[in-house]
């Protein structure tokens, strides 16, 4: 079994509309989205759930208002200012509070609980281009990297109990941990970039995150005849670092028609920007070691 996480260094390259169609693509796989925090592959894959789970870490004080006496001891404490003193009494702001049991630790009352924190939920479901694991965390939240660890895990079994060959990940933009996270135990990372100067930049260091965790790593061009020098520029970038560019495409209109029927672009009738999505997967798949 193989896995692949399609990336990118920042947001909006492209990353997603491409992972869908290269889902559509792909034979005997999970789909699963890693991008926790703003998740929009179901979007275009329109998942329908059969698994609905809570997903809990970390943790948040409680104050129980019975068992306090109203000493402040915690409020004094509390560096976040997390603790307040209202008309009912001492109480927690869950959007302050950082979990770090100051609070339970000096409570001379013992009054102050500190359960395992709500964060969101995570989901196995169905599409029609196979199964796919997904999440979503609440606004604010953290530890989106355990979630993405989470994920991944799921996928993998569900592969291995279905027989299927392939994991295919559409990762969180950027470099950090859910990133991190996404990258462990993959075989190829291909990074989605564009010919732009954050779009260079951002693809670089994303470039040293995988070379950091010895991570094979290859590039798509997405929309390079918006900027054809910066285009070349990010060419020889890949060419000295001997990182595979695997397609230059260009901007196609058709990809948002796409998009707005609930589709990917290779669901459409032929089109050119299909026919090259279609050979940029199968350098993918043999890049990645796929077989069949």
């Amino acid at each position: 079994m193989r896995e692949i996480v399609i990336i990118s260094g920042k947001g909006g390259t492209g990353k997603t509309s491409l992972t869908g169609a290269f889902a559509h693509l792909a034979q005997n796989k999970v789909i699963c989205d890693l991008d926790v925090d703003a998740p929009d592959l179901h979007l275009l894959l329109q998942p329908e759930r059969r698994r609905d789970e809570e997903f809990h870490s970390g943790h948040e004080a409680r104050i129980d208002p019975a068992r306090c006496d109203g000493c402040g001891i915690c409020a004094d404490q509390c560096r976040f200012q997390a603790i307040q003193d209202g008309p009912s009494g001492y109480q927690v702001d869950p959007l302050r509070c950082e979990g770090c049991k100051v609070c339970v630790t000096f409570c001379p009352a013992h009054a102050i609980e500190f359960p395992e924190k709500f964060c969101g939920h995570w989901y196995l479901s169905d599409t029609r281009f196979g199964p796919m694991v997904h999440a979503q965390l609440f606004p604010g939240e953290e530890n989106s990297g355990r979630l993405v660890m989470l994920l991944k895990q799921q996928a993998n079994q569900l592969a291995k109990a279905q027989g299927l060959d392939l994991v295919l990940c559409d990762g969180a933009p950027g470099i950090g941990c859910p990133v991190i996270s996404s990258l462990s135990g993959t075989h190829l990372a291909v990074a989605v970039t564009e010919p732009t100067p954050s779009g260079r930049h951002d693809l670089e260091r994303v470039a040293d995150l995988c070379e950091h965790f010895r991570v094979k790593f290859a590039v798509i061009i997405n929309k390079y005849d918006l900027n054809p020098d910066a285009a070349a520029g990010i060419e020889a970038f890949c060419r000295a670092r001997d990182y595979p560019v695997l397609a230059q495409l260009p901007h196609d209109p058709v990809i948002t028609r796409a998009m707005v029927q609930g589709q990917v672009v290779t669901e459409l009738p032929e089109t050119e920007i299909g026919r090259e999505l279609r050979r940029t997967w199968e350098r993918i798949a043999a890049l990645a070691g796929l077989t069949g």
